[in-house]
């Protein structure tokens, strides 16, 4: 068979379909996406300040009370990433095309995948990595202050639950009911599928094959730190109202209650036994659990 442009059309706009269709139907169910806020990008940077200023509605007496974003703002720059396949020339000859229909969807499990285990990423190295009030993102030194506009004394507030250097496995405790999430996924651009399918090209010519590759610019960082206790002691029942009592009696600048209520509690599968202890039974020892159905379990392998 002699390959037409026809041929190679009907070939991309397959490969396209198939992948967009597979994309757009693991999306709300990813775990990207339950922890996550997803922003556009429309520079190489995106800078935050926000994070830290965002302001509080007060009653309007006077003048209005401008709070500035500040010039040392949290910023995110955007990265770019791809995923290249190859399909052989002669499987076009030969007509044998019905398995880049799986694969273009196995490319699109391989975009969630990818932004689950980064958003994943975030949250294991969230000891370390730091958001916006230059401190880890779980940290038992992060600033809150007297005033509501970030000045005066500040005092240390934790969301690390327990010894930060104990040796267990982390486990999180997390509020995702709100449009912002504890997490940013930034996108410059939304995956795509390119190819490159001209005979002139090198590649083509030298290795009688075409390519076809995900392209995608974004990156990943922290948003409120308010939104996520984490605790590597045991996973019990001490622990975890421990983790939920903090969470809620977090205050802004100024000393006014949040209001964070956690929803989800995210662990490893070596935790998840002991999560469900906790969240799924109704009765411990002929009585009732004052923390069944509390919040909801994700279970991450990407951990």
């Amino acid at each position: 068979m002699i390959i037409k442009s026809e041929t190679l059309q009907a070939l991309r706009t397959m490969m396209r379909g198939e992948f967009s269709a597979q994309l757009q139907a693991l999306v709300a169910e990813a775990l990207y996406n339950q922890l996550a806020t997803v922003i556009t990008s429309n520079t190489a940077t995106n800078t935050y300040g926000w994070l830290g200023d965002f302001p509080h509605i007060r009653e309007w007496i006077g003048d209005r009370v401008v709070q500035s974003v500040k010039e040392d703002a949290y910023a995110i720059p955007n990265k770019l990433y791809e995923a290249t396949l190859g399909v052989k020339r002669t499987d076009i000859e030969d007509d044998n095309l019905g398995i880049y229909k799986v694969l273009s969807r196995a490319q699109a499990d391989e975009v969630v995948k990818f932004f689950n285990r980064m958003i994943a990423k975030l949250l294991s190295g969230g000891f370390t990595g730091i958001c916006y009030d230059g401190q880890p993102f779980f940290d038992q030194e992060h600033p809150v202050y007297e005033k509501l506009d970030g000045t005066g004394t500040s005092k240390d507030v934790s969301n690390i639950v327990g010894n930060a250097s104990a040796s267990g496995k982390p486990w999180y405790l997390v509020s995702l009911d709100g449009v912002l999430k504890p997490f940013i996924l930034q996108q410059r651009t939304q995956p795509e599928l390119d190819e490159i399918t001209d005979t002139k090209n090198d590649t083509v010519f030298m290795k009688d094959q075409y390519l076809y590759g995900i392209r995608y610019r974004g990156n990943f960082g922290y948003g409120f730190w308010q939104q996520a206790v984490a605790s590597k002691e045991t996973l019990n029942a001490d622990n975890y109202e421990a983790a939920r009592l903090a969470m809620q009696t977090f205050t802004r600048d100024g000393g006014d209650p949040l209001g964070i209520v956690p929803t989800h509690l995210v662990v490893d599968p070596t935790n998840e036994a002991a999560a469900r202890a906790l969240l799924d039974t109704q009765f411990v020892s002929g009585s009732s659990n004052p923390n069944y159905n509390t919040a909801k379990l994700i279970v991450s392998p990407w951990l």
